[in-house]
């Protein structure tokens, strides 16, 4: 009878272990960072572009002449983009803090003092 009460304290010991390592393993799937797809730096532009380029001339076999007039074309498509984000920056940044006005709107005073903190963090984190 002894034998069968410790084998079942081992069982429930590793039951418990193994529920453990699996939540933690879970845990850390969950909290992992995610992955930026492009970089404030335009490294990872200029890497894109070039596997992009790549692309166009080896599967459709521009020449150089064409290779020429893609990069003309990305490069103006570029600037378009860079113009456009210009453009509505402010909209955006309007939107952002009538977003914020309606959240401070239904927090409590202590809420408001941590919600600032969250946002300054995250302000910190873009930059």
């Amino acid at each position: 009878m002894k034998r069968s009460g410790t084998t079942a304290v081992v069982y429930l010991v590793l039951v418990f272990l193994s529920g453990a390592l699996v939540g933690g393993f879970g845990h850390r799937l969950y909290t992992q960072g995610t992955v930026i797809a492009s970089s404030k730096s335009g490294r990872s532009t200029d890497e894109y572009r070039k596997r992009y380029t790549g692309e166009m001339r080896s599967r459709l076999k521009l020449d150089e002449a064409q290779v020429a007039k893609l990069n003309e074309v990305l490069d103006s498509t570029r600037l378009q983009y860079k113009k456009f984000n210009e453009a509505h920056r402010a909209e955006l940044g309007g939107i952002q803090d009538d977003q914020v006005t309606k959240v401070n709107g239904f927090l409590t005073d202590s809420q408001r003092l941590e919600y600032e903190k969250m946002r300054a963090e995250r302000q910190k984190n873009r930059k």
